[in-house]
């Protein structure tokens, strides 16, 4: 069977359609079928004025209607659409899911920080853990980042906290908001287990890319720390030059690496790992055990 999930962030819209099969040993395996971003921006506006303006709103409803048309040309049956943090605090949030949903008959669900962090979950990240470490899985979106703490293969913590890369950019992240940050991980991420990082987000996966390191492998802290220092110091056109990053990737990935080097400091974490997945991917898992249930 085919299952579309759809995963409206804070500065992009992601679709994922997969062919979900179920093996020999009665498994059900994901096999992507297509995956789809468009960088609608959503939360440059929100996070500034409260509202998105007329322009992204007309970018997102046709980001939509060619997300239906993909839909349709899957034949795709089972399929959800959930909107995260910049959708959460938009003012003219209903009316533009209202036209969505006339238009396109898409229902978009705003779900909150804590449904966001067990969507993550329902990737089943746990089950591929050793049980000799601890794993603090972290998702950097642009409004928000949430954070999923494993021990002995059972979530022990989760929580999402409104420090992203365009609030960042937008300077609306105070030394507060840092704080508050540093006290949850070190009252909250303990074990007597090593612990490790598990990062999703289009920018670990781009620096993940960049490092040039073998999948599978993980990127050491001091790793994030040098290609943050060297980021920095360009100015965004020269990010997209060097490194041959898109606008809207070479103006996150700076503050996407600060989130991460501090999470990681904080925690006492020196390795991260990075398999690319995230929220979508938890999202067409929900859909197919919400299907297996009602049979």
């Amino acid at each position: 069977m085919k299952i579309a999930a759809i995963d409206i962030g804070s500065n992009a819209a992601r679709l994922l359609v997969v062919d979900v099969i179920v093996n020999k040993l009665r498994v059900a395996e994901f096999n992507k079928v297509n995956f789809v971003r468009l960088p609608t921006s959503l939360g440059f506006d929100v996070f500034e004025t409260g509202n998105i303006s007329k322009l992204k709103a007309q970018k997102f409803v046709s980001a939509m209607l060619t997300f239906k048309e993909l839909i349709n040309f899957y034949d795709v049956k089972h399929f959800k659409a959930c909107a995260t943090s910049a959708m959460r605090d938009a003012k003219n949030a209903k009316e533009i899911l209202k036209e969505v949903e006339l238009r396109t008959g898409i229902k978009i669900d705003v779900i909150n920080g804590d449904e966001e962090a067990l969507l993550i979950n329902e990737s089943h990240i746990a089950e591929n853990m050793d049980r000799e470490h601890g794993y603090l899985y972290v998702n950097v979106g642009g409004g928000s980042t949430e954070l999923v703490f494993y021990v002995n293969g059972k979530l022990v913590y989760k929580k999402s906290v409104d420090i992203g890369t365009i609030r960042i950019i937008k300077n609306l992240v105070t030394e507060s908001h840092w704080n508050n940050l540093k006290s949850e991980l070190k009252t909250n991420v303990k074990t007597d287990l090593p612990v490790v990082a598990i990062g999703s987000g289009g920018n670990i996966n781009k620096t993940f890319s960049l490092s040039k390191k073998k999948e599978g492998k993980p990127l050491s802290l001091d790793y994030l720390n040098k290609n943050y220092a060297e980021l920095n110091k360009l100015s965004v056109e020269e990010r997209m030059h060097q490194y041959n990053l898109s606008k809207d990737r070479a103006e996150l990935i700076v503050p996407a690496l600060k989130i991460y080097i501090n999470l990681m400091r904080w925690a006492g974490i020196h390795e991260i790992y990075v398999p690319k997945i995230g929220l979508v991917d938890g999202l067409a898992h929900a859909i197919y055990q919400e299907f297996v249930n009602e049979f």
